[in-house]
């Protein structure tokens, strides 16, 4: 689609396409050296190492570059020179690598650009480069599949699909385009970088919370919209190490860290006793370690230093946000920016979230400090908590009291001591192996329960994993052996063990019944069609219901029973008579 804009320099008509911020940029004699994204008619974002390529870097041979449009009629040159101030690139890391232009001269094209904060833990986007095949544009998709690394901050992209046009040089600086979902046709950052070798293929992106970081001035200047994927913690900056050096905080930064690496959905409920306070503690510090705009003044030494399982992937976290004092509406209105929904009320946010593709993963802490704790968890986050597991959300609800006893979850990590008995006599070894035996079955019973579970109407349960919270709490009890809380968390295994093999008993007898109908149904079909044919209409009548039943989800096994009956009774009597 063309626009048709009066334009204000020597030239009475300009026209451009769709997305004319689309530009190239080139060095001094013409030669193409990279792409970048037109915010307005005097400025330009692009990579810092396309800007060094045109030998137009601080201390380079020039000190222009020139920027040409791709998308406008006619089309039009103008030279362009860095910004002071906003040359960023650390040659060698995934780190940086931005760069703001400014035109000589007004490009006349009248457009405005938008840098959108928005999740990067997955979607499809699109970029336009200048491959040297090309120099006038070419258009290649791409996956967003998170983080690059435990270092850096560039986000990672792969390829789509085999042998359509990939990323190569010449793509730097590119708009990063969303397609689909809430965001579609926005651009939420820019190509930094690519890697081809043989047929395995990818290239990192830096987010716009990551660009902003560097470059203030776009955000001072309008260009960004959209609310940050941190919201959690009101300080910024470095890591908080020192909450790492208590070994109940340790502990649970690297069971919440799994639980999000495995990428498992469901609720995580935690509560306190003033470890989840947001502020500088344990879960604010995590959460930064995923968020692209912390990423920017984190340095690599203190993210591959940190102790294992303590570090999350850039973008893991898609929003988090501190629920202190603040309204239904406020969680609802951030959530709503955060991921470009239409409306911000609970039952939209909540509708939204439940159904979004790739499901979300979400952070909310200080629930019991909200305005309305109980209304924040009536009208929102008690509906999210119920389905997640079901709808693929990961989501964690931090308490800095004890959550409400009704609140749905998969998985608690309550940090309070284990009571039971008085008496010690449990080894470390022992506690550790009964709940060893109890992760492994609760990772089968969660296995069977999403491939049967989720057919059948009225299923028996899932119990809530206990294994995290057990590990967490044998972390802190083994440095006091011969401590009575081990014997407390061998006897919770057992007691967890014993309700996990009553779920996996009685869900199995679930399947093992449709089986049996299933197998039964089936037989009868072949006795019937040897009798009497397949075109008896009487049997096919009693048959195709039968079938819906045992196809139908959710499936209802009295239902299913019955129908079968039906149809095989018909079939006996039947066969009988002739």
């Amino acid at each position: 689609m063309w626009r048709l804009l009066p334009y204000r320099g020597h030239m009475a008509l300009h026209h451009h396409k769709d997305r004319p911020w689309r530009v190239r940029v080139d060095d001094e004699d013409g030669t193409p050296c990279g792409a970048g994204v037109l915010l307005d008619d005097r400025h330009v974002l692009t990579c810092a190492h396309v800007v060094r390529y045109a030998g137009a870097a601080p201390g380079g041979t020039t000190r222009h570059v020139r920027i040409s449009s791709v998308a406008c009629r006619p089309e039009w040159t103008r030279p362009a020179r860095v910004a002071p101030g906003t040359w960023v690139h650390e040659d060698g890391t995934q780190r940086g690598d931005v760069a703001l232009l400014e035109l000589d001269e007004p490009a006349g094209c009248g457009t405005r650009t938008t840098l959108w904060k928005a999740p990067i833990s997955g979607g499809t986007v699109r970029v336009y480069g200048f491959p040297h095949a090309d120099p006038l544009g070419m258009g290649a998709d791409a996956q967003l599949a998170g983080s690059g690394g435990r270092e850096g901050e560039w986000g990672l992209m792969k390829r789509v699909r085999l042998g359509d046009p990939w990323i190569e040089r010449g793509y730097s600086g590119a708009g990063v385009l969303a397609r689909g979902g809430e965001f579609d046709g926005r651009v939420i950052g820019i190509v930094v970088a690519d890697f081809v070798d043989g047929d395995a293929k990818a290239a990192w992106m830096l987010p716009t919370e990551t660009v902003l970081t560097y470059l203030p001035q776009i955000g001072e200047l309008g260009f960004v919209e959209g609310d940050a994927a941190d919201e959690l913690g009101r300080s910024r900056g470095a890591l908080a190490e020192d909450v790492l050096d208590d070994p109940l905080r340790l502990a649970l930064t690297q069971e919440l860290t799994r639980q999000l690496d495995s990428g498992r959905p469901g609720t995580v409920v935690v509560g306190t006793g003033g470890t989840t306070a947001v502020g500088d503690s344990w879960l604010v510090r995590l959460v930064r370690t995923a968020d692209p705009a912390a990423r920017a003044t984190v340095s690599d030494a203190e993210l591959t230093g940190a102790p294992g399982d303590t570090v999350l992937g850039l973008g893991a976290i898609d929003a988090a946000y501190d629920a202190r004092g603040k309204s239904v509406a406020d969680v609802c209105g951030y959530l709503a920016r955060r991921f470009g929904l239409p409306n911000g009320d609970a039952d939209a946010v909540a509708w939204h979230l439940l159904r979004r593709r790739p499901p979300a993963c979400l952070v909310v802490g200080g629930v019991d400090r909200a305005e309305d704790p109980q209304a924040l968890v009536r009208e929102l986050l008690g509906t999210l908590a119920e389905r997640a597991r079901s709808r693929g959300l990961r989501l964690v609800l931090g308490f800095e009291g004890a959550p409400p006893q009704d609140l749905a979850h998969d998985v608690s990590l309550d940090p309070e001591p284990i009571r039971g008995s008085v008496v010690g006599g449990v080894t470390t070894a022992q506690a550790q192996r009964v709940v060893g035996r109890l992760a492994g079955e609760e990772d089968a019973a969660a296995a069977l329960d999403q491939e049967w579970g989720v057919r059948f109407f009225d299923p028996p349960r899932l119990p809530p994993r206990d294994a995290p919270r057990l590990r967490v709490r044998l972390a802190v009890a083994r440095a006091t052996e011969p401590s009575p809380e081990l014997t407390a968390v061998h006897d919770r295994a057992v007691a967890a063990r014993a309700a996990v093999a009553g779920f996996d008993h009685a869900l199995r007898r679930m399947v093992e019944t449709h089986q049996d109908l299933s197998s039964t149904l089936e037989l009868h079909r072949v006795r019937a069609a040897r009798y009497f044919g397949d075109e008896d209409r009487r049997l096919a009548e009693l048959h195709a219901p039968a079938a819906r039943a045992l196809q139908t989800v959710p499936i209802r096994l009295a239902d299913a029973r019955r129908a079968v009956r039906r149809y095989t009774d018909e079939v006996n009597r039947r066969i009988e008579e002739g």
